[in-house]
């Protein structure tokens, strides 16, 4: 403010704040609603199926993501996108790996595919990635550890969350496994998240089934559980290097002893035990040669096919079983009835089993109703 002659203060400034260019806005609005809908867009089945059979594996990610997904439409949409590529499925050789946390299943994956692509084969990994049982979040961190695999030109990682399926197995591996065989991969892994009941369901989708096995841990003992050793075709000690080759040796040892006491099963075949290193690579190349030979069994006395279309059965049954757990608890009677018959449960009215067995009266008695 100026002082005017007589000292009185001038409502006149001589400051003055020139507005200035106007700041431009640091996101692009237009395009990023572009890039929006691009990202929605849903192809359908047809164009889905094309491009999957064309080698695109931007579109075969985008139709896994579909079949993971639990909307109703996308149900559907993946289903037919499933049909269409089910004729040219089938021509790989699935292989399950399994083991205990910390047996280094991803280092070990990293390694032993490097070996398979450099020989031209074109190797997809299904990595299944444990749910959070609280959020239901996944890490998802599979491309972070497979560093090299990752960048391969042969090579495509899937990592999917468990969602909470049995023993960790995503939901909709099996979908999963004929894209990626009509998208032209001669081999599949399929990583589970550690050892249980996981390997059931692993094992019901696979054609040889790797179990991981750590050396001087305890584990061999472990692995003498009669339900793991009997899913194994092989049995891998991993780290077998430095200090760990001596060890590695005395738990092949027991695991060799521990088979003799199991018949072998219907391909013919006696599963084998053998070491290996992925720091090294020592062993690796006896694993892939171990694998192939069972696949060469296994399709010359028939059994291949045999248990593959074993295994189709018991996925059409597992998938009944959930469908029809899904549309019983979707039904508002049932939601309704439940909140009852768990306050009569938790006030000693009746038993679990008599509350369990009224529901599913009633429920069918409105199913013949209807």
């Amino acid at each position: 403010m100026e002082t005017g002659r007589k000292g009185k203060k001038s409502k006149v400034s001589t400051l003055h704040v020139s507005a200035g260019v106007p700041r431009a806005d640091p996101v692009n609005k237009k395009a990023f609603d572009i890039s929006r809908k691009k990202r929605k867009q849903v192809l359908s089945a047809t164009e889905y199926a094309e491009g999957i059979l064309n080698h695109d594996l931007v579109i075969l990610s985008q139709a896994i993501t579909i079949i993971e997904s639990y909307r109703e439409d996308h149900s559907q949409l993946a289903q037919e996108v499933v049909r269409l590529c089910l004729p040219e499925s089938g021509n790989s050789i699935r292989v399950g790996i399994t083991g205990v946390p910390g047996v280094g299943k991803s280092t070990f994956i990293e390694e032993f595919g490097g070996i398979i692509t450099s020989s031209g084969k074109k190797l997809a990994v299904l990595a299944i990635d444990p749910s959070s049982v609280r959020s239901g979040g996944s890490i998802m961190g599979d491309k972070t550890r497979m560093e090299t695999l990752a960048t391969d030109p042969n090579a495509f990682i899937r990592p999917s969350p468990s969602a909470g399926s049995l023993g960790g197995v995503a939901r909709k591996t099996r979908e999963t496994i004929i894209l990626c065989e009509a998208a032209g991969f001669d081999i599949i892994f399929i990583e589970t998240v550690g050892v249980g009941q996981s390997e059931v369901a692993v094992h019901s989708m696979v054609d040889f089934f790797l179990l991981l096995m750590l050396p001087g841990s305890g584990d061999e003992l472990q692995g003498i559980k009669r339900g793991i050793v009997e899913m194994a075709d092989l049995i891998a000690i991993t780290k077998a290097d430095g200090d760990n080759v001596k060890k590695a040796e005395r738990a092949m040892v027991d695991f060799r002893n521990a088979l003799h006491f199991f018949p072998p099963g219907e391909t013919g075949w006696i599963p084998k035990v053998s070491s290996c290193s992925a720091y090294t690579k020592k062993g690796l190349d006896e694993i892939w040669i171990t694998i192939l030979e069972f696949v060469t069994l296994s399709r010359k006395n028939g059994w291949l096919e045999k248990n593959r279309n074993s295994q189709s059965k018991y996925w059409m049954h597992q998938t009944i079983e959930e469908k029809l757990k899904s549309r019983f608890y979707k039904n508002e009677l049932i939601q309704k009835k439940l909140s009852l018959l768990e306050k009569k449960i938790m006030n000693m009215e009746t038993s679990p089993f008599l509350a369990a067995q009224e529901i599913l009266d009633e429920y069918f008695q409105n199913q013949k109703k209807e």
